[in-house]
């Protein structure tokens, strides 16, 4: 394997909520590769923040799904304690020394209530805090309340391995941003921030759908201190009509792979479809972090698998 002067540290930090399917394992394999290919090392972070959803099992069955591919991790899962429930005195901690700046506020709006302030034209999705109760007197602590965070009228700028350099002003394009919700939940954002940081994260390799939220995570490493870490996007991996896969698409979930496919074939389609390999054939991680490079992957938002 290449060597680093710097040590990379990667991370693969997936949601218990459901079997993992080809577009989970796609991220992981890169992240994996980015790391070890250049002679670093690679955690493995259960994200189990949405109570509702998160279970157990399903973060057992996503260790066992990992070591099934080969793709074994150096610090983390279960067994290290790596899971974000655990790790709530943490995200406390960090709150309270954003709170100190002066910069964070009580949010007492809806979810109806800001929908209703958006333009009716917009249909990216995206939903713009407009700053409502921004100065708002805060009322008793009984009543619900999110916390948000103030965000700056002025461009963020970095630069993504595989997507080039990005500029984005948080003011407009999401307002200012929640850190903790009004059910008590910790927003990702903070979350991920945090957990980074503490970890010791290096380099982020994820879908492309994230990648606008890199300014909001730089802004929170401004503010607490922390040194952002190298961003890696990955294209989306989509389905035969050019729809993201879900946990619902049976069909390419990990159930259904690991009876149609040996890890060896699974991990070649994967090389073949991200552009690591010209020709699918069976491999395993280890042979492929011999000659891995991001600059292969290609620019572009959705693989059809």
């Amino acid at each position: 394997m290449k060597s680093s002067e710097n040590v990379v540290k990667g991370r693969f930090a997936p949601s218990p909520t459901g079997r993992m399917h080809l577009g989970n394992i796609f991220t992981a394999l890169i992240s994996w590769l980015s790391a070890k290919s250049a002679g670093g090392r690679w955690v493995l972070r259960i994200e189990d923040l949405d109570p509702q959803r998160s279970r157990m099992e399903y973060a057992r069955q996503i260790e066992d799904d990992l070591l099934w591919l080969g793709l074994e991790w150096d610090e983390g899962g279960i067994a290290d304690g790596y899971l974000q429930s655990r790790r709530h005195g943490l995200y406390e901690k960090a709150l309270a020394r954003l709170e100190a700046t002066g910069l964070t506020y009580s949010c007492y709006c809806t979810k109806a209530d800001i929908l209703a302030t958006q333009a009716p034209h917009a249909s990216d999705g995206r939903v713009i805090y407009p700053g409502t109760c921004r100065g708002r007197k805060a009322e008793s602590d009984d009543a619900p309340h999110s916390v948000r965070l103030m965000v700056p009228d002025s461009e963020i700028a970095f630069t993504d391995a595989v997507f080039g350099s990005r500029s984005i002003n948080l003011a407009r394009e999401c307002g200012d941003f929640v850190l903790r919700r009004a059910d008590g939940a910790w927003a990702y954002q903070l979350a991920v921030v945090v957990d980074d940081a503490d970890m010791g994260i290096t380099q982020v390799v994820r879908g492309c759908d994230l990648l606008d939220s890199c300014a909001q995570q730089i802004y929170l490493c401004s503010l607490l201190g922390y040194e952002s870490p190298r961003y890696v996007h990955l294209p989306l991996v989509c389905n035969s009509v050019g729809v993201r896969l879900g946990k619902r698409d049976a069909s390419l979930s990990m159930d259904t792979l690991r009876r149609d496919f040996t890890p060896q074939q699974l991990i070649g389609r994967l090389a073949a479809m991200a552009g690591i390999i010209e020709t699918e054939r069976p491999v395993t991680p280890q042979q492929l972090a011999e000659e891995f490079a991001i600059g292969r992957i290609a620019k572009t938002e959705r693989i059809i698998c």
